[in-house]
C-alpha cells in the first residue's frame, strides 16, 4: 500500500506542510494528507480494536481469495480490502501460511454458526435450516473454502489443515445425526449426509437456485425421518431403502 508522502508538492521549491491545502482537479481543495492516504478506489483506513481488527482481516482474506483465488492473497491485498495497514496484517499473522490457516478455520466456524448444521435439538425438521440463506447471504465464505480445496490438489501442503478443519464439519454432522437417529450415526452415514449438503452448497454457489437447495434438503429430511422410524438399523443401507419408500411415503 502506498504510504503518505513527505508533504511537498512535486516540482515545488518551498514545499508544503503536511495537511496544507492544495488545489486539485476541477478546483477541488484537499489536504496533502487526504490526497496521499485515501486515493480513489482504495478503502479508507479506520481504527479498530485488536479483536475487531483480526476478524476484519480474516474476512478480508476470505473475500480476496473468493474473488481472485489463492494466488491473489497477499498482505497488501488483504490490507487494502480491510482498509488497514500492511503492518497490521503482519502483526496479527506473521506469515502468509498462518493467514491461510486461520482464515480457513474462521470460515468453517462461520459456516457452522450460520447453517444450523448442529442445532442440538435432535429434531429432523431443524436439520440444516437456513443453509440456502447462508449461501445467498455470504457466497464468498463458501467460494473461499472450495478455492482452497481445489488449490490443495496443486499444493499438497495445504491438505493436512483442510482435513483437520473439515473434520469439524464431519463431527458436527455426526453429533446431530446421533441425536436424531437411535444409536450413534456411523462414519459412512455421516459422510453420505455431509456430501449431500456439500454438493447442494456448491450447486447453489455456481447455479443459484436456492429453491432447489431447499427442496433437496426437505427430501433429505424425509429420508432421515424414515431412518429414525426404522430404528437407525443399517445406517447408509437404511437410507437407500428409505429412499425407495419415500416415493410412496413422504413422511411428516
Amino acid at each position: 500500500m502506498a504510504q503518505p508522502g513527505n508533504g511537498t508538492v512535486p516540482g515545488s521549491t518551498g514545499g508544503h506542510r503536511r495537511g496544507a491545502a492544495v488545489r486539485g482537479p476541477a478546483g477541488r481543495v484537499a489536504t496533502m494528507t487526504e490526497s496521499a492516504e485515501t486515493p480513489e478506489g482504495r478503502r479508507p483506513r479506520k481504527r479498530m480494536s485488536y479483536g475487531e481488527g483480526r476478524e476484519a482481516l480474516l474476512n478480508a482474506a476470505v473475500r480476496v481469495v473468493a474473488r481472485g483465488g489463492l494466488r491473489k492473497l497477499t498482505y497488501r491485498a488483504v490490507a487494502e480490502e480491510a482498509g488497514a495497514t500492511h503492518g497490521l496484517v503482519v502483526h496479527h499473522f506473521g506469515s502468509r501460511d498462518a493467514l491461510i490457516e486461520e482464515a480457513l478455520a474462521h470460515s468453517v466456524r462461520d459456516s457452522l454458526n450460520r447453517s444450523a448444521l448442529e442445532t442440538g435439538t435432535g429434531k429432523v425438521a431443524d436439520f440444516s435450516v437456513g443453509l440456502s440463506e447462508m449461501v445467498t447471504a455470504d457466497p464468498d465464505t463458501q467460494a473461499f473454502q472450495y478455492e482452497l480445496l481445489l488449490e490443495s490438489r496443486r499444493r499438497p501442503e495445504l491438505l493436512p489443515q483442510i482435513r483437520v478443519l473439515y473434520d469439524e464439519y464431519f463431527d458436527a454432522t455426526e453429533r446431530e445425526l446421533s441425536r436424531m437417529i437411535p444409536g450413534d450415526a456411523s462414519r459412512s452415514l455421516t459422510r453420505l449426509v455431509f456430501a449431500a449438503l456439500d454438493g447442494l452448497v456448491l450447486h447453489q454457489l455456481v447455479m443459484g437456485e436456492p429453491e432447489v437447495t431447499d427442496a433437496a434438503l426437505e427430501e433429505l429430511r424425509t429420508l432421515l425421518r424414515l431412518l429414525h422410524a426404522n430404528g437407525g438399523e443399517g445406517d447408509a443401507g437404511a437410507v437407500a431403502d428409505a429412499g425407495a419408500d419415500a416415493a410412496t411415503d413422504p413422511g411428516d
